[in-house]
């Protein structure tokens, strides 16, 4: 991995960050990370002349900036959004689910740089349903190698799961239709 990290964030993350986002760029192919110089972490997005449009959301997570110039494409996470200062139950949660957090937002970030630059013949109103197939993707892949004996225990049961969710899913579905 060759994208440089930087912290620039006053807020405390959990775990050691640079291995993180390490374990995060393994499961996705280099060549798809091809041109993206840096990951930046700060403690909330700045709003700038570009962002005007979404003045109503100041709070984003994420932000992916396209290649200006000479200057190469990288990613810009907010740390504030993934941990916010609200009360003690919302900031543990937060805690607990930092690294899955972190890991869809910067896959989904990774995945508009590789649909803007490398991937060709996508229309513009095709964009969000192709990378939000490439983050589920590429995340189920990463909870796969992150998950411990809990994971390797569940798995032959994953199946049976899913297909009662989606029957569930129906039924409320159907349900929600009639009333």
């Amino acid at each position: 991995m060759n994208l440089k990290i930087e912290n620039k964030s006053s807020i405390k993350v959990p775990g050691d960050l640079d291995k993180t986002v390490a374990s995060i760029f393994q499961v996705i192919p280099a060549e798809h990370t091809r041109g993206l110089q840096r990951i930046v972490f700060v403690d909330q997005i700045s709003m700038d002349a570009r962002l005007s449009a979404l003045a109503g959301n100041n709070n984003l997570p994420g932000l992916y900036h396209p290649k200006q110039g000479i200057m190469q494409p990288w990613l810009e996470v907010a740390v504030g959004a993934l941990l916010p200062p609200d009360s003690f139950f919302k900031r543990l949660a937060a805690r607990l689910n930092f690294k899955a957090n972190l890991a869809y937002l910067l896959i989904s970030l990774q995945a508009q740089h590789y649909h803007f630059t490398l991937a060709h013949g996508i229309k513009k109103n095709q964009y969000e349903g192709k990378i939000r197939s490439y983050s589920d993707k590429y995340h189920e892949q990463w909870r796969e190698s992150q998950g411990g004996w809990r994971a390797k225990l569940f798995k032959p049961l994953r199946p049976y799961i899913e297909k009662w969710a989606k029957k569930l899913r129906t039924r409320y579905e159907a349900e929600q239709r009639k009333a």
